[in-house]
């Protein structure tokens, strides 16, 4: 009979190749959003964007503030007029006197080169669509683009991002290139087709214009709707910029991604999946919901995948018939009583069998060990077995000796 190894005591061999479980994110150039950094290996930056119109300055400030507080680092307003533009100078300066400067980023759309060279005084960086931004009034007769054409509207394009390429160089700020696949323009769509392609073309037509009046402050984003574009934009748009020696940060996000669960595992699925292979140095989670159910969503995808560390990472067994205690119940139990700390994994098994191994990497264990008792562990070691109507109330004293535990 052939003996096979055990696995919790085989040892590596020469043979064997130790698999690296590391994410190697893709190294690009450092961006300033005020006293934020994108890119250069700086941690993944989490955005959102508020829902009030930015005319209502209370109401913007408000909504600024409460993404603010939770942890999201750089806002979004959308910019559609000039008095929008205008009264972004006082959303600034309400924020800087009643509560302290928030990097902020400006929407702006359909021919908005006043808007944007207004707004661009006024926040840290300017986002622009390209299929957008000079806008192509679609010819239903059209049958091709001449070379002619196509030279024309990108000579239009250039007399109109240039004036705002060389504000945003000057004052030391950011653009954001966002192709959206719902909004290529007509003459991408003619060439290219409605593919990844078009959205990589069209944002290298809008990186040269910038690179040629020596401005690089670039963050590049490629959003779709659909996962398998969305990833498909991504993946070719770093293949290029590796070709061309581009070193931009890239900005993740399934947009319209929707509400409740599948909202949240559309967009983990593509921002997850990206972030991953090393791709993308900001991200946002698009939900058809307040703008702060966002932002748990951000932070649960990168501390899942070891990017951040924000909050507890709870371990806990899905539970079957050897469970000793209520699993759910008690996990509930010690979520809500260690859920405001940081830094720490502690683990929730329901039985001996395979408690002490599947916990093996967690901080704190709280595991089944007889009907009516609970073993506390501190990483793989044993510490003491109590009641388990005293399991939380231990747990947290064991954590509070030794000196991991903070007030809520």
């Amino acid at each position: 009979m052939q003996t096979l190894p055990n696995p919790t005591t085989a040892q590596p061999t020469a043979n064997t190749a130790l698999i690296d479980t590391t994410i190697h994110r893709r190294k690009t150039r450092a961006v300033p959003v005020g006293n934020i950094t994108i890119g250069g290996g700086n941690p993944v930056v989490v955005q959102s964007m508020i829902n009030e119109d930015t005319l209502d300055i209370e109401g913007s400030v408000a909504g600024i503030r409460r993404l603010h507080e939770i942890g999201c680092e750089i806002v979004r307003v959308t910019v559609p007029s000039m008095a929008h533009a205008k009264a972004l100078a006082e959303i600034k300066q309400r924020l800087a006197r009643t509560y302290q400067l928030v990097p902020l980023v400006a929407d702006v759309h359909h021919n908005g080169m006043k808007i944007a060279l207004e707004v661009a005084k006024h926040v840290d960086k300017v986002r622009i669509n390209p299929g957008l931004y000079v806008f192509e009034k679609p010819n239903p007769n059209r049958t091709e683009y001449t070379p002619t054409e196509f030279a024309e509207i990108g000579e239009k394009i250039r007399e109109t991002l240039e004036p705002l390429v060389i504000s945003l160089r000057d004052q030391g700020k950011s653009m954001r290139i966002g192709v959206n696949h719902g909004s290529l323009a007509e003459r991408m769509l003619f060439s290219y087709g409605d593919t990844p392609e078009g959205m990589v073309e069209s944002a290298l037509e809008f990186i040269r214009i910038c690179e040629s009046l020596d401005f690089r402050n670039l963050v590049i984003s490629m959003k779709a709707s659909r996962v398998p574009v969305m990833l498909a934009a991504y993946r070719l748009m770093v293949q290029r910029m590796d070709e061309l020696g581009m070193d931009y940060p890239l900005h993740l996000g399934v947009t319209e991604a929707g509400d409740g669960e599948y909202g949240r595992i559309k967009s983990t699925a593509g921002i997850g999946t990206l972030l991953a292979e090393g791709i993308g140095d900001t991200i946002r989670v698009s939900l058809t919901e307040a703008p702060e159910k966002e932002i748990p969503v951000c932070y649960s995808i990168l501390q899942a995948l070891g990017l951040r560390k924000t909050m507890v990472e709870y371990v806990a067994c899905p539970s079957c018939g050897r469970t000793l205690f209520n699993l759910e119940e008690v996990l509930h139990q010690v979520r809500e009583a260690t859920k405001h700390l940081t830094g720490l994994d502690i683990a929730v098994m329901g039985c001996i069998v395979n408690g002490p191994g599947e916990m093996a990497d967690a901080d704190y264990g709280y595991v089944g060990k007889q009907p009516g008792y609970i073993s506390l562990y501190r990483g793989r070691d044993e510490i003491k077995k109590v009641p388990e109507s005293q399991g939380v109330d231990e747990l947290i004293k064991l954590i509070q000796a030794d000196g991991r535990w903070v007030d809520p």
